[in-house]
């Protein structure tokens, strides 16, 4: 059969499109945390569709956490937790291994990144904390260079001196997909050649170094991670 007479097949479902036109037209009148949103009658005349489908859309909209129910305001804009929505998918045995693979190295990138953030909010309570779990780490020279639970509590504590409240968030819910993926077979195993710089080098230079320097550290620290990743 000739090709031309297929067309492609619009898989959305009416509330599908409606809740892309809700999103669409809040966002053409500009309505902030707090606004009222248009009322349901008023929401199926400029749709064009019934007032059921608006209502799934909405019920849509309230589980996202777009919109919420206030007293004598009805249905309101409101602030989504993030965080909450896409913890939900982030199950690592239900994501594909390239995206488990990605969010990987997004952790690599993130912990170079914060250099600046951590030297205009460190304190010496801070890098006593450091230094203590440094202390409690195992030898490198016995192969235990990335010791899973000192790497979360050393690396957990850097996100915590960013002082960055999201940051400390995405980097809690990515922990599992990061123990999973040191698991699988998605990167390459641990090696110790002796070629990295250390959580005690990477203290240091936070308190005595540059932003600079700290990225050039962690980069050199987490050479070894990077190398893991499997390439095409």
């Amino acid at each position: 059969m000739n090709e031309k007479y297929f067309k492609t097949i619009d898989n959305q479902t009416l509330v599908d499109r409606v809740e892309a036109n809700l999103v669409d037209l809040l966002n053409q009148r500009k309505l902030k945390v707090g606004d009222s949103i248009p009322k349901e009658l008023e929401l199926t005349e400029l749709l064009g569709v019934s007032r059921t489908v608006v209502r799934e859309a909405l019920l849509r909209l309230r589980m996202m956490g777009l919109i919420e129910s206030k007293k004598k305001k009805g249905a309101v804009i409101t602030s989504p937790d993030l965080f909450n929505n896409l913890s939900k998918s982030m199950n690592p045995y239900i994501l594909s291994d390239d995206t488990l693979k990605e969010i990987f190295e997004l952790r690599l990138v993130l912990e170079i990144g914060m250099a600046d953030l951590l030297f205009r909010r460190v304190t010496p309570e801070d890098i006593a904390t450091l230094k203590q779990i440094v202390q409690e780490e195992p030898d490198a020279s016995k192969g235990l260079m990335f010791h899973a639970e000192h790497e979360k509590a050393f690396h957990g504590k850097l996100y915590e001196i960013t002082g960055n409240q999201t940051l400390m968030k995405f980097q809690k819910m990515l922990l599992p997909v990061f123990g999973h993926v040191e698991r699988s077979s998605i990167v390459k195993k641990r090696e110790n050649n002796g070629l990295y710089a250390s959580h005690k080098d990477l203290v240091n230079v936070l308190e005595h170094g540059t932003p600079q320097q700290f990225r050039e550290t962690m980069r050199a620290h987490l050479d070894s991670q990077f190398n893991r990743i499997i390439e095409d």
